[in-house]
């Protein structure tokens, strides 16, 4: 600025602000401050007074383009709650979409710095402006007729490229602004149901003299933008349009179409200093853009719902977002009604939608309509959807977005067929029949409306709940636009549910675009609350599902949700590779508390494949030992020779402990069932004997003292000496019972290969029964107690009590030998708790029953010479069962014992069934009475 200029009196202000119909200095502000030199409002202040001193009764329209938007906006945002004429309160995010304008405003004034050369600040003449001539056809100006012939007009775009013939090399062309009026335009975006009408109520507020012109892109929205201007108290400011230089100071507003703006290009009044632009995406078309782009003198605002989908297609005709309150926002702050999702597989004749090809159209992707119709428009499928809206939704008020107007007549007729209130719309629907259609929605007469495209965007229904996407759409916007049907609030509306027809575990980078790609959520709920607040109780209308599933694609992401989620995930849905993954999880962190409901979510997997999984895993890496062991038994069970050894290399890894209780659990299985091959049984059970070497070294060293000197030797020698050892070995254990022998062979350690192929014979040859082998071993092992052990109290005299109380003298005649407490007449100290051996199954293993019906399993099928049990070598008897020589009484002898005390009836009779506990239990107690007799030796000794 120049000199000092100064203030200009209160008399002049008041004139001028009586003239402008807008306030200069405000409550709590000095003139020094309000009027600085060089600010907006000083400037705004001179020019009126100008036009007032040069006789002016109105401001000009150059005043009204500069200054009138922006004055308006500073009035109206200086209220403590900013409220249209009727009264209506701005909520935060309009007063964001208002602010915003100002500050963009504000700083292009600044940039002008007052000289008129900004932007588009300095009024065009109407000559200067390029003419662009009308597609109308000439003489008709009727401003309802709709732009029906707009591709029969010749293309009147500038064309990029010229013929040399018509070029003059003599001419020098001045270089010219791409875009003048860049710096005017201005766009929003705010969620469907969030009030954008409302904020663009708020501009004509602002704009008490200057012209408003709002354009949208269909006929029946300009007759709801007159119907709100009416509602909101601004009828009498209601205008037809401005054409061929007409004026208005008094801030005419104007509705009409897209259209209409681009036939009448050229024509349109300078009386109009803002232009509103709904719905700023459908006016991104070529004809549409340009028309905005030549007319150089008023502010542009845009406004839409999807402007972040298609940011980049908007920001070249608005460049400055000025507010942006999206769809999560909208629902988190409860602008808009929340939102529920329902995923529904299609039919398999449905599934064929990946085959439907992409066509690019000028702004986004979208499925080809005609083949998507072919395919889903079938009778059956039609029904399907109507049955399940009615099954599901019954009586709620939804609308169904189909492929194509045939096919939404056809799913109107079904969903009659079926007893509930449908109506199909297109845009052939009469504009007089399609009002009564939607006044009749409105009012409950139909329940369910069906469309193709119409109703996606510029009508409201806040009745509307259900919004159904029977025809799929790869448009982020399109999908979205459709969504805002159902999201305003009402009464009784607890949430609009969004139905999907995907797989439920589709993932975001699938062309099908759903409630949860569109709001990049990482998991999907069936009808649960996918934004907005969870209000609990409140006329919930679906059924929300327990589990749960990741649909984002990245790894990163869906990996953080099985971390999160993992007991809630429905893994039934999941990829195969993504299965086995969670079974591995689960396995290395399943509770004890949550074991049955791990294996409970397996129970699709018919192959096992994933319970395998889950089992290994779980006793290579879960921390709780109870429930490694609790996974090994299930895999000794299952039998699955694949998992049994590869549950047996696991155990190496266990402390000594644990391995010794896995040892037991997998000899037991190997005794009760038939698990893989023979030979593979046989290496799993002196794999599992050299786990626990020294408690079979224990058990033959107690048997029979000569143990120790021999594996003494076997250790302490090398070479060929180690070797002959070994054979000394396996020749003893030849002169043993069978448990004794696979005692010393468990408990041998071979160090040369010599000596490894001695000791490998003789096991095989021990080991041609796996399960009778697998018993012996597994009886070696220390007798376990159940609970803490009690002291007997002594029997007392009848009435006597007392420490010198005399016990009486049991009679086996008079009382049962199997009294509770023992088992077959034993005491329970003489019996290996820990190992059940019980079962009937052991009874095939004794008598090789399990053996009989294949023919490489029959003893002696597989010696040298043929003979039963022949030993190959010697022929030899293999089975040493009763033939040792021993200090004690023989198994034969003693079960001879019980049969006779049997047939005398000092016994319960043997059923055939219990031999086998028999058997056991009289091995056991002559194992206990060999122990007591060399303990009391040694002692002796």
């Amino acid at each position: 600025m120049g000199a000092y200029t100064p203030l200009p009196s209160t008399a002049a202000v008041a004139r001028a602000e009586e003239f402008t119909r807008e306030r200069f200095i405000y409550e709590g502000e000095t003139a020094a401050e309000a009027l600085a030199p060089g600010s907006a409002r000083r400037r705004a202040l001179d020019a009126a007074l100008a036009e007032l001193d040069a006789g002016t009764k109105e401001p000009s329209i150059e005043w009204r383009r500069r200054f009138a938007l922006l004055l308006g906006l500073e009035r109206l945002l200086s209220e403590e709650e900013p409220r249209l004429v009727d009264g209506t309160v701005l909520s935060a995010h309009q007063v964001d979409a208002l602010s915003g304008t100002l500050t963009a405003l504000l700083a292009e004034a600044q940039r002008s710095n007052g000289n008129g050369s900004g932007n588009g600040s300095a009024p065009v003449a109407p000559a200067e402006l390029p003419e662009l001539a009308s597609s109308a056809i000439p003489g008709e100006e009727d401003e309802d007729e709709e732009f029906e012939d707009e591709e029969d007009e010749p293309d009147e775009e500038p064309q990029d490229w010229q013929d040399e013939e018509d070029v003059d090399p003599d001419i020098v062309i001045d270089e010219q602004p791409e875009d003048p009026n860049a710096a005017r335009r201005f766009w929003f975006e705010h969620a469907t149901g969030a009030g954008k009408t409302v904020a663009a109520l708020g501009f004509v507020e602002a704009s008490r003299t200057g012209g408003v012109l709002i354009l949208t892109h269909r006929r029946n929205l300009v007759d709801q933008f007159h119907g709100e201007l009416r509602d909101r108290g601004y009828s009498k400011r209601i205008s037809p349009a401005l054409l061929d230089g007409r004026d208005s100071a008094n801030g005419p507003v104007t509705v009409e179409t897209y259209q209409w703006f681009v036939r009448n290009a050229g024509r349109v009044s300078d009386a109009y200093t803002i232009v509103i632009c709904d719905e700023a995406h459908t006016a991104l078309g070529e004809k549409t853009s340009a028309a905005i782009r030549r007319w150089a003198g008023p502010v542009f605002v845009g406004m839409t719902a999807t402007g972040a989908l298609i940011a980049r297609h908007v920001t070249d005709l608005f460049p400055t977002q000025t507010s942006r309150f999206d769809l999560a926002q909208a629902a988190r702050r409860g602008v808009i009604a929340p939102l529920r999702c329902i995923r529904i597989p299609p039919g398999p004749g449905v599934r064929t939608i990946a085959k439907v090809p992409l066509r690019r159209g000028e702004v986004d992707t979208e499925f080809d309509q005609e083949m998507l119709a072919e395919l889903l428009d079938q009778t059956p499928f039609n029904m399907a959807i109507a049955d399940l809206y009615k099954t599901r939704f019954n009586g709620v008020p939804g609308v169904v977005y189909t492929a194509g107007v045939r096919h939404a007549y056809n799913v109107a007729h079904s969903f009659r067929e079926l007893g509930m209130k449908a109506q199909a719309v297109s845009g052939e629907t009469p504009k007089r029949q399609l009002a009564r259609i939607l006044a009749d929605y409105e009012s409950g007469k139909i329940d369910v409306l069906i469309n193709a495209q119409l109703l996606a965007e510029g009508w409201n229904s806040p009745r509307a709940t259900i919004c159904m996407h029977l025809a799929p759409t790869a448009s982020k916007r399109i999908y979205q636009q459709r969504v805002g049907r159902v999201t305003r609030r009402h009464p009784g509306k607890e949430a609009g549910i969004v139905v999907d027809f995907v797989h439920p575990a589709t993932k975001h980078d699938d062309p099908v675009v759903t409630l949860h790609s569109l709001l990049d959520r990482d998991v999907y709920r069936g009808g649960a609350i996918v934004v907005g607040p969870v209000r609990r109780g409140r006329g919930r209308r679906v059924r929300v599902e327990r589990r749960v599933l990741p649909v984002t694609p990245d790894p990163d992401r869906r990996a953080e949700v099985f971390e999160r989620e993992l007991w809630r995930i429905a893994v039934d849905h999941l990829d195969y590779g993504e299965q086995h993954v969670w079974a591995a999880l689960a396995g290395a962190r399943v509770a004890p508390n949550g074991w049955r409901r791990a294996k409970a979510m397996l129970h699709f997997d018919r192959g096992g494949e994933l319970k395998r999984r889950f089992l290994l895993t779980a006793v290579q890496r879960n921390r709780n030992a109870q429930l490694r062991l609790r996974a090994l038994q299930e895999i000794a069970a299952s039998r699955d020779a694949e998992a049994f050894d590869t549950a047996v290399d696991i155990m190496a890894g266990w402390p000594r402990d644990e391995r010794r209780e896995g040892v037991k659990i997998m000899l037991q299985a190997l005794a009760e069932r038939r698990i893989g091959r023979r030979d593979e049984a046989n290496a799993w059970i002196w794999r599992l004997a050299e786990y626990t070497r020294e408690v079979h070294e224990e058990y033959a060293i107690q048997r029979w003292p000569e143990t120790k000197r021999l594996l003494g030797l076997l250790v302490n020698s090398s070479g060929g000496a180690h070797a002959r050892n070994a054979r000394r070995l396996v020749h003893a254990t030849r002169k043993e019972d069978r448990r004794l022998s696979a005692a010393l062979l468990a408990a041998a350690l071979a160090h040369t290969p010599e000596a490894e192929e001695a000791l490998r014979g003789a096991r095989t040859r021990m080991a041609r029964k796996p399960a009778a082998l697998a018993r012996d071993l597994l009886r070696n092992f220390p007798k376990g107690r159940r609970g803490k052990s009690r002291r007997r109290k002594p029997q007392t005299q009848a009435g006597g009590a007392g420490n010198g109380a005399v016990r009486q003298p049991r009679s086996t005649a008079a009382q049962p030998v199997s009294a509770p407490g023992t088992k077959n007449g034993i005491e329970p100290d003489l019996l290996d708790d820990d190992v059940e051996l019980d079962e009937p199954d052991l009874l095939d293993d004794i008598d090789d029953i399990d053996d009989i019906d294949d023919a490489d399993d029959i003893d002696g099928a597989d010696g040298a010479d043929g003979a039963d049990g022949a030993d190959g070598a010697d022929g030899a008897d293999d089975i040493d069962d009763g033939t040792a020589a021993d200090d004690g009484p023989s198994e034969d002898v003693l079960t001879e014992a019980f049969e006779k005390k049997a047939d005398n009836g000092e016994l319960p009779p043997l059923d055939p069934s219990s031999r086998v506990d028999v058997e056991d239990t009289v091995a056991d107690a002559l194992a206990e009475v060999t122990r007591a007799v060399d303990r009391n030796a040694e002692e002796a000794a």
